[in-house]
């Protein structure tokens, strides 16, 4: 990700609507929306007596359609030649809850959120989910503010590498594909996914699944539809499982070499050839569209 900015916590003690006009570089004339939209519904639910507190969530609504529509723009514009079908599966690799949640970490926008306690005590700063319904909410109050062209500039400074890997043909986060690749070539075994949680309201359900390979769980993730979720778990599994590959792969390296084959003294030897992480192939097929998320 581009463009990832320095905290500012001192400059703006106690004004977090400041600190992200500077990191944004704009200023919001209507500051109570763009103090919303930093503003997580626990901290609202903890702070009752407060007059005029709201949370993000109508914000989030609204920004989650707003950059649908900014970066399908972007991308109708850098790929005229492309079909419906790409355009939408390349708008859910580069708008999916890990690009959202990257966008905000380059603005350090989890140190400016009004969290509760229960929320604060559990990580909720550094909570991808968390992140990703924020920057919704920024986007939104950044269109409410002075329309598509403002978003549309924050699209490009923020997400231009995505774009670029898009354009490259490298920006494929199919991870499911590539586990069950993986797992069937070298484990002869096909990924299972269950969910075994859900969380919040209708309107922003969170889900948890997690994926197995003969019995034993390789990966665990969340998202906010059940597809969202099983790509996460799949990703985190993919990189368990190359890591026990790897070690794998030189504990064989070790026992072939064998106590008894160190060269006498004088002799030439070989440069020691490097561990390599053996990771699946990539394959150039994106999620289904709408893998992002379901609509709610």
């Amino acid at each position: 990700m581009s463009d990832v900015l320095e905290p500012l916590p001192v400059l703006y003690p106690g004004d977090p609507v400041a600190a992200l006009e500077a990191r944004l570089g704009f200023v919001f004339s209507d500051r109570l929306t763009a103090l919303a939209a930093l503003t997580h519904k626990s901290y609202v639910n903890e702070h009752r007596d407060e007059e005029g507190l709201a949370d993000n969530e109508r914000l989030e609504f609204l920004g989650d359609a707003v950059i649908d529509l900014a970066v399908s723009h972007r991308l109708m514009e850098r790929f005229p030649g492309a079909r419906e079908g790409d355009l939408s599966k390349m708008r859910a690799a580069v708008v999916d809850e890990q690009g959202l949640s990257e966008m905000a970490r380059a603005i350090g926008l989890g140190e400016l959120l009004r969290l509760g306690r229960g929320e604060e005590l559990t990580g909720g700063r550094a909570k991808a989910s968390l992140l990703a319904d924020a920057m919704e909410a920024v986007i939104a109050a950044a269109y409410l503010e002075a329309g598509l062209a403002l978003v549309l500039g924050l699209i490009d400074r923020f997400l231009s590498d995505a774009f670029a890997r898009a354009a490259a043909g490298t920006l494929d986060r199919d991870w499911k594909t590539q586990l069950q690749e993986l797992a069937q070539s070298r484990m002869r075994a096909t990924p299972r996914y269950r969910v075994v949680a859900e969380h919040g309201p209708d309107h922003s359900k969170m889900f948890e699944v997690e994926t197995d390979l003969r019995g034993e769980v390789v990966g665990k993730g969340t998202g906010r539809s059940k597809k969202d979720a099983e790509q996460a778990a799949a990703r985190l599994a993919l990189d368990q499982l190359a890591l026990r590959f790897e070690a794998e792969e030189g504990a064989e390296e070790e026992t072939e070499a064998g106590p008894g084959d160190e060269p006498g003294p004088g002799a030439a030897t070989a440069p020691a050839k490097p561990a390599r992480r053996k990771a699946p192939k990539a394959r150039k097929k994106a999620p289904a569209k709408g893998a992002r998320k379901e609509r709610r």
